[in-house]
């Protein structure tokens, strides 16, 4: 029996769809090979010798033990930089991510077969020693703090007008040094995410780490009456920097005390989408801030799906979830720079190494996941 003519056209669609289809995959695969298998690095391109030789720590190849501290070329500024004598920077999660190549972070820019950007670090604070010709905002000798990438070395250039600011007087270039990346998480994710205004309930989790430490005291400079959750030993500290109530997560689970909260800031992320919403108000946010814990845990594929799936679930409930991952930015650093001068905020410190070359002891501290408050190396 003959085919019908109008099902003819419909089958030489499929055919072409899923010729196309098939075309796009493949070419995918080999892209994707033939990237993995070209890419470079500036160790491709190191110069042997530089006429005006400056320390950096510098990774050439996935892996704590290929950090290393080499001799680079001393940056100079362009038209709308500055150049910055580094006196201390601090690490982040996301730096040992980056150093061990996991997949995600190769997938994020990182780079597939080694690492496409060869410097370690993102926070800083040092002192302006010459700026470009269309830079009118800083001058040598201020004293500033920011975050860029590359921060642990002896010099970085950085855009006048991106995430730099002039360090608070009271601050020392150590303390203004931790502040970039986790400053700005616990900002973003409580003013911006979590809409947090004066008298509200807010809950902490993970209230000890270099982001909750921030978190704590930036929701009581808003205003709002805050919990922490943290471990026995950081019991103390969570109190010492404002939180009103704490929460031993080690003898109580927070989503099961009864209590409810306005917001939720989880910078941990090791409960369910339904545990969480037991504890919010009927209206409340709970926000995710950027990957909390991933990359230390086993089941980090887990915790990654969960972080991107439990905003879309929310999209059912009358509680919102928000996933969000922070934007370095001037005007947060200076927001964030008027709460240190006024006292309101102070970055807790829990090691600071003396030297460049301690960037591995740091790094592998850091990785442990029990540090409180932030690890910073000061930069000679």
């Amino acid at each position: 029996m003959n085919e019908p003519k109008a099902t003819r056209p419909r089958k030489r669609w499929k055919r072409v769809l899923k010729w196309t289809l098939g075309t796009i995959f493949v070419a995918l695969i080999l892209w994707g090979f033939i990237a993995y298998w070209t890419s470079t690095n500036d160790c491709d391109r190191k110069v042997a010798n530089p006429a005006n030789p400056v320390k950096a720590v510098v990774y050439c190849d996935y892996g704590i033990t290929n950090l290393k501290l080499e001799e680079i070329e001393k940056p100079n500024p362009t038209d709308d930089q500055v150049l910055v004598r580094v006196h201390a920077a601090s690490l982040n999660p996301l730096d040992g991510h980056f150093v061990r190549g996991m997949l995600l972070a190769r997938l994020m820019g990182g780079g597939l077969r080694k690492p496409k950007d060869t410097r370690l670090g993102v926070d800083y604070a040092g002192t302006v020693e010459a700026v470009g010709k269309n830079v009118t905002n800083f001058k040598p000798g201020d004293e500033i703090f920011g975050g860029r990438t590359g921060s642990l070395a002896q010099y970085v250039c950085a855009r006048a007008d991106r995430a730099i600011a002039l360090k608070p007087a009271n601050m020392t270039f150590e303390q203004a040094g931790s502040v970039a990346v986790a400053g700005i998480t616990a900002l973003q994710g409580l003013r911006d995410k979590g809409h947090v205004q004066a008298g509200q309930k807010v809950l902490i989790n993970g209230a000890s780490g270099g982001v909750g430490t921030f978190a704590v005291q930036i929701a009581k400079s808003l205003g709002a009456e805050v919990t922490g959750v943290c471990s026995t030993r950081n019991l103390d500290l969570v109190r010492s920097i404002g939180a009103d109530h704490v929460i031993d997560y080690t003898k109580e689970d927070f989503t099961k005390s009864g209590q409810r909260y306005d917001v939720i800031f989880d910078n941990v992320q090791n409960h369910t989408f339904s545990e969480r919403r037991r504890v919010l108000t009927p209206n409340g946010i709970c926000v995710l801030a950027g990957l909390g814990g991933a990359g230390w845990h086993e089941d980090t594929w887990t915790h990654l799906v969960r972080s991107f799936t439990t905003p879309l679930m929310s999209k059912f409930t009358s509680q919102k979830f928000s996933f969000y991952i922070s934007q370095l930015n001037h005007n947060d650093l200076a927001w964030l720079g008027d709460r240190m001068q006024s006292g309101k905020v102070t970055p807790v410190i829990d090691r600071n190494y003396k030297s460049l070359n301690d960037v591995r002891d740091a790094l592998a501290y850091l990785e442990q996941g029990h540090a409180h408050g932030k690890v910073v190396i000061s930069v000679e």
